[in-house]
């Protein structure tokens, strides 16, 4: 099994990848050919896998790397590559999603940052036979076969509600900071925080800020909150990025204590901030399982081993995973604190 890692050029759109110089273009077929009308490979022929996440080089995604390619090199026949924009731009993902159709891939792995802008380039993968599933972030069902689901929109809400009620004691105004306000599964996943935050009376929800994916952007964004709100005593802050960003501005603020904040992201990106204070609870997944499972997924869906209507799924090291409709769980939310982190290197 090889990982690739190429930067795909995106000339259909116009548009240049800035930093990625270096980086060796990825291979393309002939586009005046016909586009194939199946990938399933025959027997002994390598599965080759695309896993897209939404943006390459943050933390989050780099450890769910990590598991695909252990699930890659458990299998044996998955040639792997892990690619996507460094900026995050949806524009460029869908580019890459073009690029490897005229490859001929056999499968594809979204994690779409902005669903609308890739349903496009995903349909056409769908149609030219390509296995497509969505994984982290769940894009347009007409354009996908399967999505691998960390956990369920609801779980993850309420998760994020309770943790922050018991840090701050259920009472208080609070904050959200977010991705992109056209990230899907946040957006879902706030829908599940208003409805949980009726639970705590106490809790006022007064702005929700984008980060665009940004730690800078949220640091500022995190400031300007408490600037806003002299009285703030929570922030959620709801990606990998927008967590570390968040909790800095709150320990150079010296609000350590007075104002918490808890959030999605890797122990390892936050394990500073919980032991130093700024932070008492850390909520996420296994991202390395996450990117495991979705090649594991996706390789089944190709060998026709992930069908329709079943309720269970064998993954490999994972065991038996259950399927709700079109949707592979993950199915474990981790909350770390500084009793435990130290025990998780991701």
């Amino acid at each position: 099994m090889r990982l690739l890692e190429r930067v795909v050029p995106v000339v259909l759109l116009g548009l240049a990848i800035a930093g990625c110089g270096s980086n060796p273009p990825a291979e393309t077929s002939n586009s005046s050919g016909p586009a194939p009308a199946s990938t399933s490979p025959a027997s002994g022929e390598k599965i080759t896998i695309a896993l897209l996440p939404k943006q390459k080089g943050i933390a989050y995604f780099t450890s769910c790397a990590k598991g695909a390619e252990e699930a890659a090199k458990e299998l044996g026949d998955v040639e792997l590559i892990y690619d996507g924009p460094t900026d995050g731009k949806a524009e460029k993902a869908a580019s890459m999603i073009d690029q490897w159709v005229l490859k001929g891939v056999s499968a594809i792995a979204v994690s779409p940052n902005d669903p609308q802008v890739l349903a496009p380039a995903m349909k056409s993968a769908k149609e030219k036979g390509i296995k497509v599933l969505t994984w982290d972030a769940d894009g347009d069902k007409a354009g996908r076969d399967w999505f691998v689901n960390q956990a369920t929109a609801e779980q993850i809400g309420n998760a994020l509600v309770d943790t922050l009620a018991k840090d701050i004691g259920g009472k208080g105004k609070v904050a959200i900071i977010t991705a992109t306000l056209t990230a899907a599964n946040q957006n879902e996943w706030m829908k599940y925080m208003n409805i949980r935050l009726k639970k705590y009376p106490g809790m006022t929800l007064v702005a929700t800020k984008p980060s665009n994916e940004n730690q800078k952007i949220a640091f500022t964004a995190t400031q300007d909150l408490m600037k806003a709100y002299p009285d703030l005593k929570g922030v959620f802050a709801i990606s990998s990025a927008a967590f570390p960003g968040a909790a800095e501005a709150i320990k150079q603020s010296g609000n350590n204590g007075k104002v918490m904040v808890t959030g999605l992201s890797t122990p390892n990106d936050m394990k500073a901030y919980v032991k130093g204070g700024t932070v008492k609870s850390v909520i996420l997944w296994n991202t390395v399982d996450l990117g495991y499972l979705a090649v594991q997924a996706a390789h089944a869906a190709v060998k026709g081993d992930l069908r329709t209507g079943a309720k269970t799924f064998k993954a490999g090291r994972l065991g038996e995973k259950k399927i709700a409709g079109d949707n592979v769980l993950l199915g474990d939310i981790l909350v770390f604190t500084k009793d435990n982190i130290d025990k998780y290197d991701f």
